[in-house]
């Protein structure tokens, strides 16, 4: 697998295409309203939920596809914050049928949405890719899943591969599978919710330089600090469960945001973005008028008489700023004025004549 280097050898983040948009450092976040298995298995719920993430102001909207018999043995325990019991059932309960994907696709596509979904088995990567879709998602758990990466991989698609539960080895042999495949990654945290401490977001940095790809954060948190916090730090893609209704049963409701929530974090991640900007330190338009009347002058600190050379305690730095700039003071004193000057009065070069 070939990454991206500079001239001084690390590795340069690049960017993903997905459905036309960017995804890379510095680009407005791409919001990823996580539907997931939220729908509960009824489609009309799914279609809901389309329809409020696009009212949220998300840029996309994901399910998850997949058959239970494929992804799960028979007598698997389902995790605690599911409730436990049996995991195929669970999952039973929460699929679509196969018609209903095309459905979905068309509802986000007609609400201005990028339509995207997580496949858990290579049925469902064949379905999804001959839909098609613009980009795969793969979960935490199945970034150690070879065969299914390879699978995906041959669809020749953009991948957002999740991060969660894993080490950097594991990240990397992720990517291996994955090939020449346009990646993008996703720090998470699997856990539901996941605690605020756990979130370590400084990984985002740390898979952006390890791997030269873009880096975005798959938010299992409660509320949107984690989210906001990301997007400062160069996540280039927010993904967060979007539920109608969070007291509904079902296995995710409760780590999600409910669809008033959710639009409210949209517009705090657009402004976070905002307010990152460029990194370049420079006077910016807001601050004209502060720079005018806060920064100071050289000014005389006494009255002056003509051909007085200047000596540093003649002259003191006093507002408003549009005269000499105190950091010229040394280019100032020993010089002779060429005029006499009144205590407070602003010198200007052409007052000033050589230090003889």
């Amino acid at each position: 697998m070939r990454r991206r280097t500079g001239g001084d050898g690390h590795l340069m983040a690049s960017t993903v295409l997905v459905a036309g948009r960017e995804l890379r450092a510095g680009a407005r976040p791409f919001v990823i309203a996580e539907a997931g298995v939220n729908h509960n298995g009824d489609l009309d719920l799914a279609l809901e939920l389309v329809a409020a993430a696009a009212h949220a102001g998300a840029d996309a909207v994901k399910f998850q596809t997949f058959s239970a018999h494929r992804v799960v043995v028979a007598g698997a325990r389902a995790a605690r914050y599911a409730g436990g019991g049996s995991q195929r059932e669970l999952l039973r309960g929460l699929e679509l049928p196969s018609e209903a994907w095309g459905r979905l696709k068309l509802a986000a596509e007609t609400a201005g949405l990028v339509f995207l979904s997580t496949p858990f088995d290579e049925g469902a990567v064949d379905l999804l890719a001959d839909l098609p879709i613009a980009a795969i998602k793969v979960s935490s758990g199945d970034l150690t899943n070879t065969p299914l990466l390879r699978r995906i991989a041959r669809t020749r698609l953009p991948v957002l591969l999740s991060c969660g539960m894993s080490t950097l080895a594991e990240v990397e042999r992720g990517l291996q599978d994955l090939g020449d495949a346009p990646v993008v990654l996703l720090h998470c945290v699997s856990a539901y919710p996941a605690p605020l401490h756990d979130c370590h977001l400084a990984a985002i940095g740390e898979l952006t330089r390890r791997f030269g790809v873009p880096v975005g954060f798959s938010d299992h948190t409660k509320g949107d600090v984690a989210a906001i916090a990301a997007v400062a730090l160069g996540a280039c893609c927010i993904e967060k469960h979007l539920t109608l209704d969070r007291e509904l049963p079902g296995p995710d409701h409760r780590a999600s945001m409910a669809p008033d929530s959710f639009g409210r974090l949209v517009t705090a991640i657009r402004s976070a973005h905002s307010a990152v900007g460029d990194a370049e330190k420079r006077l910016r338009p807001s601050e004209a008028d502060a720079s005018a009347v806060a920064r100071r002058s050289l000014v005389a600190a006494s009255d002056l008489p003509e051909g007085r050379r200047l000596r540093p305690d003649d002259v003191a730095a006093r507002r408003p700023g549009d005269g000499i700039p105190p950091t010229a003071v040394d280019d100032v004193t020993g010089r002779r004025l060429r005029r006499s000057l009144a205590e407070g009065e602003r010198l200007a070069w052409s007052d000033l004549g050589g230090p003889s």
